[in-house]
Formats: C-alpha cells, structure tokens, sequence
C-alpha cells in the first residue's frame, strides 16, 4: 500500500462561482484560479499522484496551459486517476478536509463526497469529505481563502 498527502489553497474573490469536491455552491465568492479552482480536488489530485509518485496537480495539468483554462477540476482528478492506474494501482480510499469560515457546507458534503467517489473509481464508504473552520484565525477564518487538505491510499 502506499500513501499520499495532498493540500491545496485559493484566495477567494467576487465574480467566481464557488465549486467545492465538483459541487457549485451558492457563495457571493468564488476561488480565484487558471482553472475552476477546486481546491478540494486538486487536494485529492496532489494526494493521489504523490502515492504513486507521479508529481503533482501543477506538473501535471500546468496552469497557463490553455486547454486547462477553466477546467473542471473533477474531470482533472479523473485523469489523474487514469495516470495512477496506467502505473498500476488503484485508488483505496481518500479522506479530504476543507477549511472555509464560510459558507456552511455541511449541507453538500454528501454531494460532495459522491462526486469524489465517483472520479476516483472507489465506493462513497471509501471516500470521505470533511469541513472545518479556524474560529476566524489566519486566511480561512478571515475569509481571504480556502484550503483543503487530503490523504489518499494507493494499492497495487
């Protein structure tokens, strides 16, 4: 088995939609980014090509690039699962966190986790979505920015 820490940040700005885990939530801000700026999945995507020791998101899909201007970090994850499994594993499970002051995203986590499960090939029981706050401390409490952190299994 082998394992993989992801993490990920974006600035939060107005005039973006807000997209968590592949799931549009109503926010008056969105994360700044070349892409959709997921910074759920591009977590996931850092944790799943570090356990298999293939890079990273930005080596991988490089900001700047056109064809991945806008792109839907999801379907990003996606191909990056393709990579994995060309290398020969597979996703056991991913555990992601979010750390947002705002908005509630307790009622999407559902959606969220489906959406997960679902580009990484795994049962929802193998994947999980968590979100936490910072009690307004650093650039997630203030509102600033949103981070996500994951933990990904790999197996052969």
């Amino acid at each position: 088995m082998r394992v993989g820490f992801g993490f990920d940040a974006h600035r939060l700005v107005p005039g973006r939609p807000l997209v968590l885990a592949g799931c549009r939530v109503p926010f008056d801000k969105g994360l700044e980014g070349y892409s959709d700026a997921d910074v759920a999945a591009h977590a996931a995507i850092d944790a799943i090509l570090g356990a298999a020791g293939l890079g990273d998101c930005g080596t991988l899909f490089p900001a700047g690039d056109p064809q991945f201007a806008g792109a839907d970090s999801v379907e990003l994850l996606r191909r990056a699962v393709q990579q994995v499994r060309d290398a020969g594993f597979a996703v056991g499970n991913l555990d992601c966190t979010i750390v947002a002051e705002r908005p509630q995203l307790a009622p999407h986590i559902q959606q969220m986790r489906a959406n997960l499960a679902a580009a990484i090939g795994v049962s929802l029981d193998s994947c999980n979505v968590k979100a936490k706050h910072t009690e307004g401390m650093g650039y997630t409490g203030e509102g600033i920015g949103m981070a996500a952190y994951a933990v990904a299994t790999l197996v052969p």
